[in-house]
């Protein structure tokens, strides 16, 4: 497992490779898919007890726009998180 960032981490074992929140099966991908609906972080927080408030802004941070993904950060986070591997 190699941590990325201060909170998220990828493992090839663990949900595809995917980033993940300190090696738990949350991925930043279901934050953010929550966040994506409305949800604020505290009811994501509710929603997924394990997380903590820091955990919620590392994925925001992990998922921050750049110049080029055009807006998107799926497919950026996805090819991004891979370099780690």
């Amino acid at each position: 497992m190699r941590k990325i960032f201060d909170r998220i981490t990828v493992n090839p074992g663990q949900c595809g490779g995917r980033p993940c929140i300190r090696g738990m099966r949350i991925r930043v991908t279901d934050v953010l898919d929550l966040l994506a609906t409305g949800m604020a972080p505290s009811q994501v927080i509710e929603e997924l007890p394990d997380l903590e408030v820091e955990d919620v802004t590392a994925c925001l941070k992990f998922c921050k726009p750049t110049p080029e993904s055009s807006g998107t950060c799926s497919v950026i986070l996805w090819l991004d998180a891979q370099r780690y591997v």
